[in-house]
């Protein structure tokens, strides 16, 4: 009975994309050079989320003229901030169906259809529920390409790059968070009802030569392609994305292993259940238990309140014009894109646990002091020392939880549940979100802008807390030693 049990628990673990094998069970070879085609694949899949951070983000600027032009109220500039996180929650949790449908190309096309047709929307709107229904759209799209994104980097990158390609998703979310503070920016000074609109109209023409793109020149993943049984195209893509002829074999070896374990695994057990639902080991149920706390604590430390309220922190620590406070966002956005090339850089190198462990420290830290500047605000002084205690939150977030959350997340999903199940992660990633921004205003006025901040802080302290006790390192690691990781 043990020994049974012991097999079925590999079987169940098939963790995604496990290392090549160690020289002492191959003959020694040359490493593999590293493969441009598999990081262009990846850039274009990943390049759909710039227009995630752009839509999200744009918001901040846009509502300080909104509210002038449209008559909005406090309780609608929350609701129209935070509700994209909350209406993307059923497309996400469509997102793993949908890419295990149509494929996760079809559907990073069809999350630009709709990005495309929510911008223009947004620039056409004149009325706050045509706003909120533009907004919707948007969301859709935003959805299906914050999930399916990093789960076609994790599944074309061959496994020496897993940990760079995997993280390029977060590093074009910042870089359209970085674009839209441009954008409000530049489009500030033009009349009141035309510059809000050019800041979203701005958003029509991308997702368009994006599709077009992925049409053109990205490959389907050869994982989704092994699963359908299409094993000759998922050999051709595979060659294309790997090193050597070895490593491409290899890879297809471990899919084709994988596909076959789910398979079997699935009959041994009369597995007619919903896997998620009903986890079938402990492995499993501590893997789904350690990617939704990540995905919760990713945004429990206000993150997004910062992406979408940055304007408003600047206010109130004394900042009083708008072209002062945009300005400031924009070096609030440059600093956030900047520092992610440091978890971009080292997280193959110096490994997932330390930048994690760094991360969410410092964030804690930064909170702290934002909170503190912001019970003295009204000083030169406490400008200075505001909106250095951002930039250092921000700066800490880049470098660890940022973009090792969802990549951390799909390097240990197993493959039959790593579409699924970064739905799962990513929806509560996006309800936490959505809860946070959309009653942020009004829990600032209640217990004032600085208790906000040392709520998050405390946050950020859990998930320190969190990343020490719970999640191993996952750098190197093979298909062996990640299952005795997650049988602890």
């Amino acid at each position: 009975m043990g020994t049974t049990e012991q097999h079925h628990g590999a079987a169940d673990i098939d963790i995604a994309a496990p290392l090549l094998p160690s020289p002492a069970m191959e003959p020694a070879q040359e490493p593999p050079r590293q493969n441009m085609f598999a990081f262009v694949c990846a850039t274009l899949a990943s390049m759909t989320t710039i227009l995630m951070g752009y839509n999200l983000a744009l918001m901040s600027g846009a509502e300080l003229f909104m509210r002038e032009d449209l008559g909005l109220t406090d309780e609608q500039v929350e609701v129209l901030s935070g509700s994209m996180n909350l209406f993307m929650l059923a497309s996400i949790l469509a997102a793993g169906w949908a890419a295990d449908a149509i494929g996760r190309r079809g559907t990073i096309v069809l999350a630009n259809a709709f990005l495309m047709a929510g911008a223009l929307a947004m620039s056409l709107g004149g009325t706050y529920p045509t706003l909120l229904a533009a907004r919707f759209v948007t969301s859709v799209g935003v959805g299906f390409a914050v999930v399916v994104a990093p789960v076609y980097a994790a599944e074309i990158a061959p496994a020496s790059a897993r940990g760079m390609l995997s993280s390029l998703p977060e590093i074009f979310v910042n870089a359209g968070i970085l674009l839209s503070y441009i954008s409000n920016y530049a489009f500030a000074g033009l009349p009141l009802r035309l510059g809000w609109r050019a800041m979203f109209a701005a958003g029509v023409a991308p997702p368009v030569l994006l599709a077009a793109g992925v049409v053109l020149a990205m490959p389907e993943s050869p994982r989704w392609l092994a699963m359908r049984g299409r094993d000759a195209e998922a050999e051709a893509v595979l060659s294309r994305t790997s090193g050597s002829p070895a490593e491409a074999g290899h890879r297809l070896r471990e899919i084709k292993d994988a596909v076959a374990a789910e398979a079997s695994g699935d009959k041994a057990a009369g597995v007619g259940r919903d896997q998620l639902s009903r986890p079938s080991s402990s492995m499993i149920r501590r893997i789904l238990t350690d990617v939704i706390a990540l995905q919760f604590f990713h945004q429990a430390s206000g993150i997004d309140i910062i992406v979408l309220y940055s304007p408003l922190v600047f206010k109130k620590a004394g900042i009083s014009s708008n072209t002062s406070v945009l300005a400031a966002t924009v070096a609030v956005g440059a600093v956030k894109t900047g520092f992610i090339f440091v978890a971009t850089l080292f997280s193959d190198r110096v490994g997932r646990r330390p930048l994690l462990l760094g991360s969410t420290a410092g964030m804690a830290v930064a909170l702290t002091s934002l909170a503190i500047t912001l019970l003295c605000a009204g000083g030169v002084t406490t400008v200075a020392a505001c909106v250095a205690s951002l930039l250092a939150y921000v700066a800490a977030f880049s470098v660890g939880l940022g973009p090792l959350t969802q990549a951390y997340s799909a390097e240990i999903l197993p493959l039959r549940l790593r579409a699924r199940g970064t739905s799962i992660g990513t929806a509560v990633n996006r309800l936490t979100c959505g809860v946070l921004s959309m009653t942020f205003i009004s829990l600032a006025d209640y217990i004032s802008m600085a208790g906000c901040f040392f709520l998050y802080a405390g946050a950020a302290t859990a998930a320190c807390v969190f990343v020490y006790l719970r999640l191993p390192e996952t750098r190197g690691r093979s298909l062996e030693d990640m299952v005795q990781l997650f049988s602890m």
